[in-house]
C-alpha cells in the first residue's frame, strides 16, 4: 500500500431498506481499495463487491461506488454524509479510519485551514508540525508566531508555535489546534498529539480508529 496514497473520505450511500455508510480508507496500487462498510473494513478490487457495495472505478483521489443501483463519486477528505434509498444526505460521523502503510506508518489527506495538505500520523510528537515550505504554501501566516528551538535528527533547528484554526481529517474537523513550523525539509505534515488527544486511539490489526472524544 502506498504511504502517500493512503486517503481518508467519508459518504453515505443507499442500501436496500435503509442508509449505508461507506468510507475509502486507502489505496493498494490502481485497482483496489480498502472500503469500511458500516465500520466494517473491506478490500475490494475494482468492479467486485461485499455487502452490496459495488467499486466502480478507482482514480487519483476520487473513487466511484454504486450500492443498491446508486452511484456516488467520493472524492478524498469529503465530509462524512448518510444517504438513504430516497438519496437525501444527512452529516454525521466521528471516526477516522486510518490503514497501515509501509514501515508501519498511518498516513492521511486532509486539510489545515481548509487547505489541503498530506498527514502523516506521529504519536511522539507533541504538536501537528510542517515544515515552513508547506506552511507557506498553505497561506499560515507563521512568521508571527512564538519562536523557539526544537531538537531533530539534523540538530537544533528553529521553530514557531502557531494555532490553526482548523484541521480535517476525512470528514473529521477540530478547531483550535496547536501546531509548530519547522526551518528543515518535511515531505508530510506530522499529526502528532495536539490533534490526536482529542480522540480515543485503537488499532485493530492493520487498521488504526480514531474516535472522536465527546
Amino acid at each position: 500500500m502506498r504511504l502517500v496514497g493512503c486517503s481518508l473520505l467519508t459518504t453515505g450511500l443507499a442500501a436496500v431498506a435503509t442508509a449505508q455508510t461507506v468510507t475509502l480508507s486507502g489505496s493498494m496500487g490502481a485497482n483496489k481499495a480498502l472500503l469500511l462498510i458500516d465500520g466494517q473494513p473491506q478490500m475490494l478490487v475494482v468492479g467486485a463487491s461485499a455487502r452490496g457495495v459495488t467499486l466502480r472505478r478507482l482514480g487519483d483521489g476520487e473513487a466511484e461506488v454504486e450500492v443498491a443501483g446508486h452511484t456516488r463519486l467520493l472524492r478524498l477528505g469529503g465530509a462524512p454524509s448518510r444517504v438513504g434509498v430516497g438519496g437525501e444526505a444527512a452529516p454525521g460521523g466521528g471516526e477516522i479510519v486510518l490503514p497501515m502503510g509501509p514501515g508501519g506508518h498511518f498516513s492521511a489527506n486532509g486539510a489545515i485551514n481548509g487547505r489541503a495538505v498530506q498527514f502523516l500520523v506521529d504519536t511522539g510528537a507533541t504538536h501537528i508540525a510542517l515544515s515552513q515550505a508547506e506552511a507557506n504554501r498553505i497561506g499560515l501566516d507563521w512568521k508571527r508566531g512564538k519562536p523557539g528551538l526544537t531538537s531533530t535528527a539534523n540538530g537544533t533547528v528553529p521553530v514557531y508555535a502557531v494555532n490553526l484554526s482548523s484541521v480535517r481529517v476525512g470528514g473529521v474537523e477540530i478547531a483550535n489546534v496547536t501546531a509548530v513550523v519547522i526551518a528543515s525539509d518535511m515531505p508530510q505534515v506530522l499529526l502528532g498529539n495536539s490533534f490526536l488527544n482529542r480522540f480515543t486511539m485503537r488499532r485493530d490489526s492493520d487498521v488504526m480508529r480514531l474516535e472522536k472524544k465527546p
